[in-house]
């Protein structure tokens, strides 16, 4: 029986951050910082931190309270990390395996009754945002077959705007050889800076920004693509830290037009994110900025966020999220996120798009092996069973049955996940702004979403369904764009 993919990638993620003690929310599907808290900067933190002393002997572990990162001229997450637990015990948990961290559960109890005089919620966990976890992608990438094509195919450039739309994308970065692909020539922005093993071997996540890229640039030629590597390290990043990084991107980039954000996670409740509090706020700030965000891969109608941050009235002209379609674009992708947070969905099953191996061929070894049945109940030929191979991480606890099997890319690739339909459906707006002369992309998506005819069907519902012209079905011909 082939091992919970969801294991496999907190395994992964945990690798890329071998210097944080990390707990995981078996139930909820996250994984967060231990031995941590996160409390709002100024009178929530000092607040916080009394009650957490008056309530010492009620936390497993307890710890002085020390904080981290506090209000100052260098802090721009606007929260502080508050330790409840001896770090050695936090490191020590985290070698034995230990899933939940009872110094955090104790901590954040030991506040509730502050929170409900206050009437707000005060603090939460340090969450990992992150590619990897459920965010996506669905799958891992297949070498496109030679001779075959983008998908979506390359809209044409019947016309040089004045001055293109700008999306900015916060993701892993872009791989070394990117600028030999056509289709990336005017894609400028951060490289990975861990792309490749000592053995020259292709880094699992590595090239995510390059196919999301690539995407954009099919779907929207006339968009000008920037692309940054906040999400580098196997696209994970600690929840304090992924406000400040947001930030500093789009000011970088000036505010552009559309941000597409394909990383997220689940909190196991509909709170959001207090180290995003403070980016979300300076959206709010650039009504000419929308944040496109992907609505996640656990298959679930659990909010993910920043995606989720679309249902709530506040946010929801800022914030466009998306789930992914399956390959015949008829119904949702099996590993889909969905729910009345997500506004609509777009192709995310099996795209093909640039990927590495455009100067010489790059080896890939793959990490999780395909399953018998569909992990998430879909009753189609989806990403979970097809194609079968055997990947380094297959049974629980034990190694693979048989040799994993290793690929090399040549340049472009198949993927999956709703980490590439959000870019796609980025696109969609980027195109109608410039098909329309359209200055004001929360204007956009709104007359785009209402002159759409197209639906796809959603667990027994209707919803918005944006295919791009040049997208192709899956096992549909060349030339058969719709």
């Amino acid at each position: 029986m082939p091992a919970r993919r969801f294991h496999e990638q907190c395994e992964q993620v945990r690798r890329s951050m071998p210097d944080v003690p990390l707990a995981v929310d078996e139930e909820a599907g996250f994984l967060y910082e231990r031995g941590h808290l996160l409390v709002r900067d100024g009178e929530d933190a000092r607040l916080v931190a009394d009650a957490l002393r008056e309530r010492r002997a009620d936390i497993p572990g307890a710890a002085g309270r020390e904080r981290i990162g506090a209000a100052g001229p260098g802090n721009r997450s606007g929260v502080t990390r508050i330790r409840v637990a001896e770090p050695a015990d936090a490191a020590r948990a985290a070698r034995a395996g230990e899933a939940a961290d009872p110094a955090v559960d104790g901590a954040l109890r030991a506040v509730r009754a502050l929170e409900a005089r206050a009437g707000r919620r005060m603090v939460s966990r340090n969450h990992v945002i992150t590619v990897a976890v459920n965010a996506c992608p669905g799958d891992e990438p297949v070498p496109a077959a030679p001779g075959e094509g983008p998908n979506p195919a390359p809209a044409p450039r019947d016309h040089e705007p004045e001055s293109g739309v700008g999306v900015l994308v916060v993701d892993t970065g872009l791989t070394s050889d990117h600028a030999r692909c056509p289709e990336l020539a005017r894609v400028r922005g951060d490289l990975e800076t861990s792309e490749r093993d000592a053995d020259g071997v292709l880094r699992q996540y590595a090239g995510h920004g390059t196919f999301i890229a690539g995407l954009l640039a099919a779907v929207a030629p006339h968009a000008d693509i920037t692309v940054s590597n906040a999400l580098n390290d196997a696209g994970a990043v600690l929840e304090s830290e992924f406000g400040p990084l947001l930030l500093d991107a789009a000011e970088r980039a000036g505010w552009p037009a559309l941000i597409s954000v394909s990383a997220g996670t689940a909190t196991g409740d509909d709170e959001g994110l207090l180290g995003l509090e403070r980016f979300m706020a300076e959206l709010l700030e650039h009504p000419g900025t929308l944040l496109v965000a992907a609505a996640g891969n656990n298959g679930s109608d659990t909010p993910f966020f920043p995606a989720a941050y679309a249902a709530r009235p506040r946010y929801r002209k800022a914030v466009f999220s998306v789930g992914a379609l399956r390959g015949d674009g008829e119904a949702n992708a099996c590993f889909s996120n969905h729910g009345r947070w997500v506004n609509a969905y777009a192709p995310g099953e099996r795209l093909t798009a640039p990927l590495t191996g455009f100067d010489a061929p790059v080896p890939y070894v793959y990490q999780h092996s395909s399953y018998d049945e569909c992990r998430h109940g879909g009753d189609y030929s989806c990403t979970c069973r097809f194609p079968v191979r055997t990947g380094v991480l297959s049974a629980d606890g034990e190694d693979a049955p048989g040799e994993p099997e290793r690929v090399e890319f040549t340049g472009y690739a198949r993927w999956s996940g709703t980490s590439f339909a959000t870019p796609v459906a980025a696109a969609m707006v980027a195109a109608h702004m410039a098909a329309h002369k359209e200055s004001d992309p929360r204007r956009a998506r709104r007359d785009l979403l209402a002159s759409l005819e197209d639906t796809a069907e959603v667990h027994g519902a209707r919803v918005a369904a944006l295919r791009p012209p040049t997208w192709r079905p899956l096992g549909a011909p060349a030339g058969s764009e719709r």
